[in-house]
């Protein structure tokens, strides 16, 4: 236990800024090209229903299921009221979540807790899996924490830290594209239930401001991820000179 504790909790080295760089090109591919993000957008949806679970519980709404489909949506169960900070706060917090972990994530990293934020991110896949009632998101959330489990258990640290990197640079990135494709959405008449249409019916704002709400936030999470990784490439080029 003890062993496994100082592995989880271990302070690895900041990795070169060319690999912060490349993990940043390789994450604006996997969301920028339709073939991969067709695929790899099961993650955040995942990240998305797992945002909508975890404020409802918190909010003391109670949460019956989710479930992930293989078109890459995903729908999120709560009971409780039908209105009020509580469902708003639900609501809302589907679109931010992505983005909010993947700065999560960076603040982690920028503190060299690498392997912990791998471990995490299997905690919580393990949560979520409780509360999933198909199939398919079983599956999904199954293959997610088996790879975030094999990449903390048997990658060395150069490629754990391409990973949880690539990772990092994919939520945040990956976190606003959902939010034009709303928009999109919207603007064609087919997104009458969303997120933001539903905000829109529970609060003075529009569904519109609050699509800017999700973009806001969004971007704050990738000039904020930026910032951090900036910081940690010249506090790894100070101590090589030093």
């Amino acid at each position: 236990m003890f062993d496994l504790l100082d592995r989880v909790l271990r302070v690895q080295p900041a990795p070169p800024m060319s690999t912060v760089v490349a993990t940043l090109a390789i994450a604006l591919v996997l969301v920028m090209w339709r073939r991969s993000w067709r695929w790899v957008r099961n993650a955040v949806t995942i990240a998305h229903e797992g945002g909508h679970a975890l404020m409802a519980v918190l909010c003391g709404r109670r949460l019956e299921g989710i479930r992930l489909h293989s078109d890459t949506s995903g729908l999120t169960f709560t009971r409780g009221r039908d209105r009020g900070p509580g469902m708003v706060l639900s609501l809302a917090a589907g679109y931010t979540a992505p983005s909010l972990l993947g700065a999560a994530g960076a603040a982690l990293l920028a503190t060299g807790r690498l392997t912990l934020l791998l471990w995490l991110g299997i905690l919580l896949a393990v949560l979520m899996l409780v509360m999933i009632r198909n199939f398919y998101g079983v599956l999904s959330v199954l293959v997610t924490g088996g790879v975030l489990f094999a990449v903390s258990w048997y990658a060395d640290s150069t490629w754990q830290a391409a990973f949880a990197y690539t990772g990092v640079w994919f939520l945040v990135i990956g976190g606003i594209r959902p939010v034009f494709e709303l928009q999109a959405q919207r603007r064609r008449g087919q997104a009458r239930s969303s997120d933001a249409d539903q905000l829109a019916r529970l609060t003075p704002l529009s569904g519109g401001a609050w699509v800017t709400v999700f973009l806001l936030v969004g971007l704050g999470a990738i000039a904020l991820t930026a910032s951090l990784f900036g910081v940690i490439a010249a506090t790894r080029d100070s101590s090589l000179f030093n």
